[in-house]
């Protein structure tokens, strides 16, 4: 069972909807026993670091989320969900992230194009797509959709895509149970829900 973290943030419903599409079996859910029972867990978010990370304090989830990981169970972070994984933000400076990578999320710098980076846009997929590979059976280059205004700044060991937006972009990351992507794969057709199927099956 797949434990999809509730913590008032995020569209919840896209999320287990394209989950159960993927062949998970899914709970939404914001009881600490059931993410502790749970195979997988998916960390949702939209919005701004600092609100989700208050309100996923106020769930009194952070202990019991970094207590499953450093078990070793497998967790997908998902747009503001993978930068609730690194340290801090530039988006909410003196809010401290849940740690589980280093690194820090800072402000697109993308000279000439707009800001929020929104819409489709293609992966550059690097050899660093660590156990659980989410981009198996891909083409090189698939299209996803975007929705954000910051990014990871971290080691490239780390960075297992980007896309380009007026430079080089961070667009998922992974580390041994760790994956996460900055783009929608909820919101990315096929190519999301392969995604997602490689996390379910992986």
């Amino acid at each position: 069972m797949i434990a999809v973290i509730d913590y008032g943030v995020g569209n919840l419903f896209s999320v287990e909807k394209a989950l159960i599409a993927s062949g998970g079996e899914v709970a939404v859910t914001n009881n600490a026993d059931t993410i502790k029972n749970a195979d997988k867990l998916v960390l949702p978010g939209v919005g701004a670091f600092g609100d989700c990370m208050k309100q996923l304090e106020a769930t009194n989830l952070v202990d019991t989320v970094k207590n499953e990981v450093a078990k070793g169970k497998p967790l997908l972070g998902i747009c503001v969900g993978l930068q609730l994984l690194f340290e801090e933000s530039e988006e909410s400076e003196g809010v401290r992230g849940l740690a589980l990578l280093p690194g820090k999320i800072k402000k697109i710098d993308a000279t000439g194009e707009k800001i929020p980076h929104m819409g489709w846009n293609s992966l550059d997929i690097s050899e660093n797509t660590g156990k659980t590979n989410l981009f198996n059976g891909l083409s090189s280059n698939p299209y996803v959709y975007f929705v954000h205004s910051f990014h990871a700044v971290c080691e490239p060991s780390l960075i297992s895509a980007t896309c380009d937006y007026g430079g080089k972009i961070t667009a998922a990351v992974q580390k041994e149970n760790i994956v996460a992507t900055q783009f929608h794969p909820e919101k990315s057709g096929d190519v999301g829900i392969n995604i997602l199927k490689n996390f379910v099956e992986g």
